[in-house]
């Protein structure tokens, strides 16, 4: 586990912006605030409107966002693991 996964999943997301986010980069936090994803919260959120499938999500970040296959797999994981620990 990353350091930067450890400290994501070490509390609530609460107002965290997007690139807290395991495998966020700083040029995808960019595109992702352009399109209205500026907070953690708020990327989550389309994780569980993709019902947490991480291979349509990753497709997403991708295609719609502009994410290395690497950066997808990395915030996908992110993102579940979250929610293994908090929902």
């Amino acid at each position: 586990m990353s350091p930067r996964l450890r400290a994501f999943l070490s509390e609530p997301i609460g107002e965290k912006d997007v690139a807290w986010v395991d495998g966020i980069s700083h040029e995808l936090a960019i595109n992702l605030v352009t399109k209205g994803f500026n907070k953690a919260y708020v990327l989550l959120g389309q994780f569980l409107l993709m019902h947490k499938r991480e291979a349509e999500f990753q497709k997403w970040l991708i295609c719609c966002c502009g994410a290395t296959e690497f950066e997808a797999r990395e915030c996908s994981n992110c993102l579940k693991e979250w929610c293994s620990c908090f929902l």
